[in-house]
């Protein structure tokens, strides 16, 4: 957890963020979704997630990026449902289809605690949008019996800056996933209205909190790392997005750009818009090669190779 030279957080003010964010729930505001249902009482938001953190599976993880990975593997912790449901999300069964089991706050502390002593480099939540409540109780559990590893926020970038702001000095890495440059799009594939504008006040204001990622000994200590998966047909509107990163957050940002979609959950059954039709294909070398000589006509030098 956050408690390098940088942080300034406390156990004290853990507790005290982790009780503002716990009043969100009683009529959900967690996430720009806003659904309204009255979390405390387990009812579930459209997110699927009710009062206590719901967890798929943890474990180190040699697959993410190798500033995360290191030797030892990033910790993992996988949590259920999501904001957005994306047609074709490789995790659908963890995401939408409910896979998971229901855990204590202090069983999800004890979880990172078990993962920082089987060496993990860092503890990386993947899809921690709306159990950012959860998530803050339980560090406040784990910080008081020696959590001190870096946090990474695994997130497609749904997030409400509000909600963000509770995190401000807790997280060390946000890893955002900066999905679509085009509205109609991410409400065609992701049903994530107002997708574009989200994503950026998010990106902003993650970078205010981290900035650009720092290292030490090839391992990631605190920053940004952005993710852009690359879909076919130029759906993911690459040069938007890359334009943006440059442009309004910055030139020395950490990018990767993902040439690993493959066509999985809804894209494969049943109807598709005519308008998404190349989904049922990877993207191609030629796109993938395409999205990197745009990333480097806009100056970022950082995460890709090309």
């Amino acid at each position: 957890m956050a408690t390098h030279e940088a942080s300034y957080v406390t156990c004290g003010d853990l507790e005290e963020r982790a009780a503002r964010a716990y009043d969100l729930l009683a009529s959900c505001s967690v996430c720009p979704r806003a659904c309204g249902v009255n979390r405390l009482s387990g009812e579930p938001g459209y997110c699927g997630g009710g009062l206590l953190p719901k967890v798929s599976s943890y474990g180190p993880h040699f697959g993410e990026e190798p500033v995360l990975v290191g030797q030892h593997g990033s910790g993992t912790v996988f949590l259920s449902g999501c904001n957005m449901r994306c047609d074709y999300c490789q995790n659908y069964m963890i995401s939408q289809c409910g896979q998971g089991t229901e855990i204590s706050c202090e069983a999800l502390a004890a979880i990172m605690l078990e993962l920082q002593g089987k060496g993990c480099h860092n503890i990386n939540f993947v899809s921690p949008t709306h159990y950012v409540p959860q998530l803050l109780k339980s560090l406040d559990i784990a910080a008081s019996q020696g959590l001190s590893i870096p946090l990474v926020y695994n997130t497609g970038s749904y997030d409400s800056v509000d909600t963000l702001k509770l995190l401000d000095g807790v997280i060390d890495i946000y890893m955002p996933d900066t999905k679509y440059g085009r509205d109609t799009v991410a409400l065609g594939l992701s049903h994530a209205p107002g997708y574009t504008g989200i994503m950026k006040a998010a990106i902003r204001e993650m970078h205010r909190q981290v900035g650009d990622l720092t290292t030490a000994r090839g391992l990631a200590v605190r920053g940004l790392i952005i993710r852009h998966l690359l879909l076919p047909g130029a759906l993911s509107d690459s040069e938007a997005v890359l334009k943006f990163i440059a442009e309004e957050i910055s030139v020395d940002s950490y990018v990767n750009i993902m040439d690993q979609y493959r066509p999985m959950w809804r894209i494969l059954h049943g109807d598709l818009d005519p308008v998404f039709g190349d989904m049922r294909r990877p993207a191609t070398p030629g796109e993938y090669r395409r999205a990197i000589a745009c990333a480097g006509k806009y100056g970022l030098h950082r995460g890709f190779t090309g």
